[in-house]
Formats: C-alpha cells, structure tokens, sequence
C-alpha cells in the first residue's frame, strides 16, 4: 500500500454523537490554498436527494430530519450539480433508478455548458463520466448527477482552464479514484479552475473529475463540526448510515 493510501486508510474521524463513521473528511493545503477533502468507499451507502413529498428538500437539515424519521441519518453531505431557480437539476438526474431530467450533451452558456462536461454516475462503483461518453455508453446508474465542466479527464485538465486565471470563486466537486474511492472536496477560499482540478489529479490522484458548483459551494461533515447553511439547493449528495444514539 502507498504512503498516501495508508495515510488515508489511517484518517479517523473524531465523529459527533450519534454520527456513524461511514466516510472520512479532513482538511488539507495544496499550493497554498486551503480544502476540505471526504473520501466515500464504494461500500457506502451513497445517495443523492432533491425531493421530499414532491417538495424540494432544499438543505441537509430537512434531508437529515427525513432520514431520521426513518431510522437513518446523513454521515456526510455536498451539493451536486446545478440548479434552476424552482432547485430543479439543470442537467441529467437520476435518483434510486429513476431519471427525472435529461441529460444535455450540446454546449451553452455558463460553467455547465463549458464543454467537456460530465455526470457522476453511483451504480455498480463510482464513476466521473464525460456526458457524451456517458450518452453513448448508457451505465446503469442508480444515482446519477451531470454538471460541469469536467475538471479532470483522462488524466488530463479541462483544455479551456488558464493557470493564473482571475476567475476566482469557491468550488466543490467530485473525483474518482483509481481503486474507485470518491473523493469530494470544496475549497475553503476562492480558487481558479486551474487551481481547483490541479487539487483532483495531482494531490488527491483521481484520473476523472467533475466540478459540481461555485458560490453554492456547501458541505455538511458532522465529524468536522461542520454544517454550511443557505439559501435552498438543488440536488445533494450524501452518505447515510442507521441512526446511533449515544449511549449513557
């Protein structure tokens, strides 16, 4: 095992009561600029969320409450993928099997329509796919989100970012590692584009990686004291694990 995988297999979370260690989040420095990283093992039980009762979620809290009344909880959340103003998905979503907006393959205004763009695909394993790849290949996708633009592909930066660029913002997304881990990050100061993919294919080693929003940029980690609230959002992603209660 690498010295970085072990690093990552050693990350314990300090965890809150009643919060089930099922992903591990730590704060990290690359090139001088401060992230928050999560990592996700396939073996966890990763969904995505937009709607409860036919009415938006529109924050982790009122995923959580819904989870809870269920005897689950949320271990770890992020935002994923952008949004119309009813917090619609603006591209492909897929939630439990079921596809309830399609998936846009033709460029356009915006980050999202800055070509290559791409969808994370939660099915057998995890997977950052370029759309149109995705559109010709059809995985089956239990949970699957497209935004854009693509960060990492094939191991190569998005052609269109420009190291130094003045286009700073904050920004979370999403890279898939070679052994299949999910790794989320967000930036915890404004970042370029170039500095943000930077981030995915030469610290945290993911060879495809996909951007997932900018100012939006929230993440909920329990284990970090950490609850990024808001206006409402459109579609989440989070782990969710049984509801512990702590013991007396």
């Amino acid at each position: 095992m690498t010295t970085k995988a072990l690093f990552w297999a050693g990350v314990l979370a300090i965890g809150l009561p009643g919060v089930a260690q099922a992903v591990t989040c730590r704060d990290m420095t690359f090139d001088a600029q401060s992230y928050t990283v999560c990592e996700v093992s396939p073996e966890e039980d990763l969904r995505l969320f937009l709607k409860g009762d036919d009415l938006p979620y529109g924050s982790f809290a009122a995923v959580d409450v819904a989870l809870r009344a269920r005897g689950k909880q949320l271990a770890f959340a992020m935002n994923a993928g952008m949004f119309h103003a009813d917090l619609a998905p603006v591209g492909l979503y897929i939630e439990n099997w079921i596809q309830s907006a399609r998936l846009i393959t033709s460029d356009g205004p915006g980050n999202f329509g800055l070509l290559p763009n791409g969808v994370f695909c939660a099915g057998v394993g995890f997977s950052v796919i370029e759309s149109r790849a995705y559109a010709e290949a059809r995985p089956p996708c239990r949970y699957a989100s497209q935004s854009g633009p693509m960060l990492v592909i094939d191991g190569a930066l998005h052609p269109r970012f420009v190291e130094g660029s003045d286009s700073l913002n904050y920004r979370n997304g999403v890279g898939v590692t070679e052994d299949g881990r999910a790794l989320f990050a967000i930036s915890n100061e404004v970042v370029n584009f170039h500095s943000f993919a930077r981030l995915f294919r030469d610290a945290l080693g993911t060879p495809n990686a996909l951007f997932f929003d900018g100012s939006v940029s929230r993440l909920y980690a329990p284990m970090l004291e950490r609850h990024d609230a808001g206006f409402p959002m459109g579609p989440m992603i989070g782990v969710v694990t049984d509801l512990t209660t702590e013991k007396d």
